[in-house]
């Protein structure tokens, strides 16, 4: 059984990456394409509105070099802390069951990136192309 699992563990890796980076990926590009939007909600919350560029640079730049397998410790690690940084400040409210559930998504996202930051990209990536593992 272990032989199938380490066949396609590179597969594995790289879908891993994909999936845990789309989300960011996708809110960053829909973040460009709502900019006033996007920074009336943070600036509704408490949040300087002019941060934006570097949300986007994060969740988009973050999210492409983990697919691509590029830096990929580094942009975890800062995806992992964006993750809950942005849960704290967005899910917050403890009262609401929702925004705990969305807190707690956010928790869970770190996790993964944490795999990230401690095992690398895995074989299908620029990383290990550049040998930079």
């Amino acid at each position: 059984m272990n032989t199938i699992f380490e066949r396609v563990s590179p597969w594995m890796d790289l879908a891993g990456r994909i999936l845990i980076a789309l989300i960011f990926v996708i809110a960053g590009y829909d973040k460009i394409g709502g900019y006033e939007a996007t920074q009336a909600y943070m600036a509704a919350t408490g949040v300087p509105g002019g941060l934006l560029p570097l949300v986007i640079l994060t969740e988009l730049g973050g999210g492409l070099l983990i697919i691509f397998g590029l830096f990929t410790r580094y942009a975890a690690f800062a995806l992992g802390g964006f993750s809950i940084l942005s849960g704290i400040l967005f899910h917050g409210d403890s009262a609401d069951p929702m925004q705990q559930i969305l807190l707690l998504k956010n928790v869970a996202m770190a996790g993964g990136f944490l795999f990230l930051v401690v095992h690398g990209a895995g074989p299908i990536s620029l990383d290990r192309q550049l040998n930079r593992r």
